[in-house]
């Protein structure tokens, strides 16, 4: 099966959901979203595929969302994105992208739904 997992390796949940990928049979298209992060158009496919807003697949208890007043309601969606595309370590993670469909995650027994 062909599986994408947009992973930071310094997430615990991130580490777990690629191990329980891998312990699927399954090696994934590992993409470290900090380094490549999605351009605008990927993120706004994913977004729509996950039935999201911007705000819900930002990390609202990084410290950035608080210092940029990310959880200002005024901000449309176009700047949320701007903000997420600016500063990757604000989206949420991991999304796991496969045949099957697009999962945040989140808790990691959400990858079972797309194996």
């Amino acid at each position: 099966m062909n599986i994408t997992i947009l992973h930071n390796p310094r997430c615990s949940t991130s580490r777990s959901v690629l191990e329980a990928i891998r312990a699927s049979g399954n090696e994934p298209n590992i993409v470290e979203y900090l380094r490549h992060p999605p351009e605008r158009a990927e993120l706004v496919r994913m977004l729509v595929a996950l039935e999201m807003n911007p705000r819900d697949l930002m990390r609202r208890k990084e410290p950035l969302y608080k210092e940029l007043a990310l959880d200002n309601p005024a901000l449309s969606d176009n700047d949320l994105l701007d903000a997420m595309l600016q500063n990757p370590i604000l989206i949420e993670r991991p999304i796991v992208i496969s045949e099957k469909g697009i999962r945040l995650c989140r808790p990691k027994e959400l990858l079972q739904e797309i194996l």
